[in-house]
């Protein structure tokens, strides 16, 4: 997709993806928001949300074919808004983590979830469950924030530049992404 957005990093923190589904942020300006829906919408449909009163739906959401996991945070109208907009079999949960932002603290896939270490055991098995993933106490590049420090699906996947040869040979296996 080529665009005016030039930042991985700024369309990250403005969007989230959950099977096949675009998230995107309400913002004034139509122009964020209408280069996704212009260059995606005849591939994936744009859902148009706000977290906690915040442009910041990549980063304080995680999810992937099976669900999404939501901070406490998110109010009951984004919730609801959010909600009729995945399909049915798309699971939507909140969560109580004290680490709110859920996607600098989850990196996954349809199969495993890497998570800060951090986390607790409680919202561990909250995103087993949801995810349908195994999850994994991880680091990437030496950093505990792993969902800003890599991206992946399960076809391939993104990871800091400073991350290690043998990191990245850990990081595929444990994903099963080759």
């Amino acid at each position: 997709m080529h665009t005016a957005l030039q930042r991985l990093e700024v369309q990250r923190t403005f969007t989230g993806i959950v099977r096949g589904l675009l998230i995107a942020v309400y913002l004034s300006s139509a122009g964020f928001t209408s280069v996704f829906e212009t260059e995606l919408s005849n591939e994936v449909p744009v859902i148009k949300a706000s977290l906690a009163g915040t442009r910041l739906v990549g980063r304080l959401s995680v999810g992937n074919k099976h669900g999404l996991l939501l901070p406490t945070s998110a109010t009951d109208q984004e919730t609801m808004h959010i909600r009729n907009s995945l399909p049915d079999e798309v699971i939507l949960q909140r969560t109580e983590e004290r680490l709110s932002a859920l996607g600098n603290c989850i990196a996954c896939n349809d199969h495993v979830a890497l998570v800060h270490p951090d986390i607790d055991q409680e919202t561990e098995e909250i995103i087993a469950d949801v995810l349908g993933v195994e999850v994994f106490r991880q680091s990437v590049a030496g950093n505990v924030l792993v969902g800003s420090f890599c991206k992946f699906s399960s076809r391939g996947g993104i990871v800091h530049p400073h991350a290690s040869v043998q990191e990245i040979d850990e990081l595929s296996s444990l994903l099963q992404v080759w």
